[in-house]
């Protein structure tokens, strides 16, 4: 539960590939491990934490490095709230793996 290669994550977020690879650099609670043919592998936290910088940046219009502060005094004051903030990311992390398994297993749509 919560393993998602780069396309996942792209596919999920609408936020392209080579931008996901960028805010890594500049973002570092967002680190995927790598497996041993060195794809990334994003955690339910990596989803999320581009979720919000996402939202940050597009729809809040905050800069990378005001929206980087903004995360960062985020996880801080995080602590106050952890019990329901624990429930919501299970939640997330339960509809996003059945998302994708619904994407896997539908049927492509036929031309008329």
């Amino acid at each position: 539960m919560g393993q998602y290669l780069i396309g996942d994550i792209e596919e999920l977020t609408g936020i392209k590939a080579h931008v996901l690879r960028y805010w890594e650099e500049v973002i570092p609670s967002i680190a995927p491990k790598k497996d041993l043919g060195g794809r990334r592998i994003y955690s339910q936290r990596n989803l999320e934490t581009i979720l919000r910088l996402k939202y940050l940046i597009y729809e809040k219009k905050f800069t990378i490095e005001g929206a980087r502060d903004n995360l960062i005094s985020e996880l801080d004051s995080r602590n106050e709230n952890a019990e329901i903030l624990q429930a919501i990311q299970e939640t997330r992390s339960e509809l996003t793996d059945l998302y994708l398994t619904v994407r896997k297993y539908r049927k492509p749509k036929q031309d008329a």
